[in-house]
Order: C-alpha cells, then sequence, then structure tokens
C-alpha cells in the first residue's frame, strides 16, 4: 500500500496537481453536447463513437439529475476488492485524523459536490454540511464545513443493534449497509447530525449497480439505509487524499496519521501536533467525551469576507 505523504521541506512539496495526480475519478460519464457525437474518451485519430439514442439519468457533479447517451459512458476503473473483514479492520498501525482551516473556508461547496459526486449522493443529502457560525451577537461569524467526526468514544456503535455502524482500529467509523436495518438509532444517538437517511432510491449509472458493495466506498447506496462521511477509506488505502480535501481550492481541509504527526492539504505538509498547538486548535463539544477525530484551526485572519460566501451557491 502506498504511504500518505512524509514531512518534506516546503520547497520539495509536491504541487496539489502533482499529489493527486492518477486519482480514479468516481465519476462514470461525462455529459456531452446534444450536437455533438464524438466519444471525448476516444483519442483523436481513432474511430468515433457514435450516439445510440438510449439515454440514462446520472448525477452531476453539481448534484443535478443529467441525461447522457449510454454511448459516452465511461466504465468505472477496476480497483483492488477489500473483504467485509478487511474493511471492518481497518489499516493496522495508522489512525486517522482531519483537520479543518475555519479562517479558509469561502464556502465554495467544492467539497460537497466532489464527495456527492464520488458517493452518489442526492444534493440534499449531503454527507458535508457548510453552516454559517457566529459565536456571539457582536463577533464576526465565519463558514464550518462539518463532516462525521470519527469519534474515537462513537456514541452511534454503541446504540446500533445489528452492529452495522462499527469503528476500524485506525479510527475510522463506517456503515456497513448490508447489515444495516434502518431503525436510525445511530442517528439519534448523534450529537453532531452528521448522518443521513436513504429516504429515496439513488439514482445510479448502469456500471455502479454492477459494482461489488464495500463498507469502504459506500457505494452502491441502498434506500432504506443510513449514510454519512467515511474518509475515503478507499483512496487513502492508494495513498490519495479524501475528495473533499483534493477538492477545496483554498486548503481548507488537512488529512493524515495522527501516529506518524503528518497532516497535509495536498499543497502544505506539516506536524499535526504543532498545527494543533501553534494554532489553537480545538474539537467540538469535547466535553461530551465523545473524542473527536476532526480538529478545528480558529477563523483567525480569515482570507474571505465572510459575505462573500453568501455569493456562492448554497
Amino acid at each position: 500500500m502506498t504511504e500518505l505523504p512524509k514531512i518534506v521541506p516546503l520547497s520539495e512539496q509536491k504541487s496539489r496537481r502533482d499529489f493527486i495526480k492518477g486519482a480514479v475519478t468516481a465519476v462514470v460519464a461525462t455529459a456531452v453536447t446534444a450536437c455533438s457525437s464524438k466519444d471525448p474518451f476516444t483519442k483523436a485519430g481513432e474511430n468515433e463513437t457514435k450516439a445510440s439514442g438510449e439515454k440514462v439519468k446520472l448525477l452531476s457533479v453539481t448534484g443535478e439529475i443529467i441525461e447522457v447517451d449510454k454511448a459516452y459512458l465511461k466504465p468505472i476503473p477496476e480497483t483492488p476488492h477489500v473483504s467485509n473483514e478487511e474493511a471492518r479492520k481497518g489499516i493496522p498501525g495508522k489512525k486517522f485524523v482531519m483537520v479543518i482551516d475555519l479562517a479558509h473556508c469561502h464556502n465554495l461547496k467544492k467539497c460537497q459536490s466532489a464527495c456527492n459526486h464520488a458517493h452518489f449522493v442526492h444534493d440534499h443529502q449531503n454527507w458535508i454540511k457548510i453552516y454559517p457560525m457566529q459565536e456571539a451577537e457582536h463577533t464576526s461569524p465565519f463558514w464550518q464545513p462539518t463532516t462525521c467526526m470519527h469519534c474515537d468514544d462513537p456514541p452511534c456503535v454503541k446504540v446500533c443493534p445489528v452492529d452495522a455502524t462499527f469503528k476500524r482500529q485506525d479510527g475510522i467509523v463506517l456503515i456497513d449497509n448490508d447489515r444495516c436495518i434502518g431503525c436510525r438509532f445511530c442517528m439519534a444517538a448523534c450529537p453532531y447530525s452528521t448522518r443521513v437517511f436513504n429516504w429515496e432510491e439513488p439514482i445510479l449509472p448502469p456500471q455502479a449497480l454492477e459494482m461489488q458493495y464495500s463498507p469502504e466506498t459506500s457505494c452502491p447506496p441502498k434506500i432504506g439505509t443510513v449514510s454519512k462521511c467515511d474518509f475515503c477509506p478507499d483512496m487513502v488505502r492508494k495513498g490519495e487524499l479524501p475528495h473533499c480535501v483534493s477538492a477545496c481550492p483554498n486548503g481548507v481541509f488537512y488529512f493524515g496519521d495522527m501516529n506518524e504527526d503528518v497532516v497535509t492539504n495536498g499543497s502544505e505538509t506539516v506536524r499535526f501536533s504543532e498545527l494543533i498547538r501553534d494554532r489553537s486548535g480545538y474539537r467540538l463539544m469535547e466535553d461530551l467525551g465523545t473524542k473527536p477525530s476532526v480538529y478545528y484551526l480558529p477563523p483567525v485572519d480569515r482570507s474571505f469576507p465572510f459575505e462573500d460566501g453568501l455569493k456562492t451557491k448554497s
């Protein structure tokens, strides 16, 4: 397994583009204009693919339902399948952690769109929620991305009657939708309200329906089950960053291994302990004793005015 990036001098660090180069895209189809009959995945000089006339409904990057000609569907790249037993154990020797820098969030929702697109999540079922926050009447407001906290003492795991929600040795909390019975006890137990219930039948391309289900990918999603942010363990196994981290243009999300004391946002790699210490990192609702694996950096010296975020897609 490829390891997450080690700490290197800033002059030697890879750019975000280089770091995520070669990542497997979750999208399985690309919309083409009605007047185009050329396969966008065909190299110049090769035979052109002609439209079949058979349309398939898909979710776009922005969460909208679009129709694409079946002839232009891009097959899902094959990835090594991880057994259910391996998925429940996790990656040995790792303790994954995320740090969210509130000073850099502009409410662009790129993280949200990328997450939804990769996991076939409907726009109104976002796993990542971005809240406008204000601590007091006369304090400045800010934007707060909120994911599953992947707690070290998760109350959701304790109340699940069928062991569908479980915590791995690497700190990631996952849901096995093959076991989930839709009782929603975990939703009631979660103090962060980060879980969603799949009320609707997901809109999936034909290839996604043929995917072998894994708790690590949460795909394909299933109606009548609970879902949430999963820290993208399938990406982590390949040494790549979660979709929200690589999609954010402002470096809001840092992800890494607490055991190695390293986190990265794709363009900057730093010591986790130093980042939390020097930037006054904190966790939400620490008094509950859930011990979240998601830390926040205060919105000090913000890069963008709060009001600018109101102009983005809500």
